[in-house]
């Protein structure tokens, strides 16, 4: 799959520019533009594991958020989320990826039995702050979150993420119950990876 990274990255700088006013802003945008963000891959060997898909997935989840919010409004009339937020969620719930992956060469054997060395993606952790919650912390060097965005970027791998998986955890619970916003990024971030970028 090939991904058209400059329009991508115009579409993100679009959204951002146009909903993400608050102090600070202008600076993480300049903190993403000089970190790899725009071409880095959404993953090593999963969902758009490809030059420009970090990008993508993130539109993607933005794109998906907005809509879930717009169906649940209309059963949900008290239901009340800003579109700053769900574009901050959206495009940023990911940051921790950004300067996350490089490139090595490991040897395949090709179709005449031969070896040949072929790129793939591995990890390359700089701070090791766990993923939901160094997005957070990547965000808030520059420009404060509500408690809601913190809760939806913190908790948006679900299930998935390190902290809930040996079932102690019921602090994923509290803020899902407490923030809808939460429990619509991860909808829309599960719906993003497994169904609009599923390899099959």
């Amino acid at each position: 799959m090939e991904i058209d990274v400059e329009k991508n990255e115009r579409l993100f700088k679009e959204a951002y520019n146009k909903y993400v006013t608050r102090p600070g802003a202008k600076e993480l945008l300049n903190w993403i533009e000089e970190s790899d963000f725009f071409t880095a891959p959404a993953s090593s060997k999963f969902h758009l594991d490809v030059p420009g898909g970090l990008c993508e997935h993130s539109l993607n989840v933005c794109r998906n958020l907005k809509k879930l919010y717009e169906l649940e409004k209309q059963t949900h009339p008290e239901l009340e989320i800003g579109l700053d937020s769900i574009v901050i969620c959206g495009l940023l719930h990911d940051l921790c990826k950004a300067n996350f992956y490089k490139v090595e060469m490991r040897n395949v054997k090709n179709e005449n039995g031969q070896w040949d060395k072929v790129p793939y993606y591995t990890t390359a952790e700089q701070d090791p702050w766990g993923h939901g919650e160094k997005s957070v912390m990547l965000i808030m060097k520059y420009m404060t979150l509500t408690d809601a965005e913190i809760c939806a970027i913190n908790w948006h791998m679900g299930g998935f993420d390190d902290r809930v998986r040996g079932g102690a955890s019921k602090t994923i619970s509290a803020a899902y119950e407490k923030y809808p916003l939460a429990v619509l990024t991860q909808a829309a971030d599960f719906i993003a990876s497994y169904i609009d970028e599923s390899k099959k």
